[in-house]
C-alpha cells in the first residue's frame, strides 16, 4: 500500500463522511484527496469501531454487487 498524503483532522473526518456515503465513490474520494480505496478503507479502520466498520463493509460489498460502478 502506498503511503497516503498528509491529511488534517478535518479532511479525515470529510472522507469519512463522503465513504459512508451511499452516493460518493472510491473513485471520487481519490479524486478530490488522492488517497487510493485500500487507504480510504484503513482510514476507516482507524475511525470507526470495529462493529461500525464490519456494517459499512458489508454494505459496500452488497452494494457494490448490485451497482458496477460503486465502491
Amino acid at each position: 500500500m502506498t503511503k497516503s498524503p498528509p491529511l488534517s483532522d478535518a479532511q479525515i473526518s470529510e472522507i469519512i463522511e463522503m465513504a459512508l456515503s451511499d452516493h460518493v465513490s472510491f473513485a471520487a474520494i481519490t479524486a478530490q484527496y488522492g488517497v487510493s480505496a485500500d487507504q480510504v478503507k484503513a482510514i476507516m479502520r482507524g475511525n470507526l469501531k470495529p462493529g461500525s466498520y464490519r456494517a459499512w463493509r458489508k454494505r459496500v460489498r452488497e452494494f457494490g454487487d448490485r451497482r458496477e460502478n460503486y465502491k
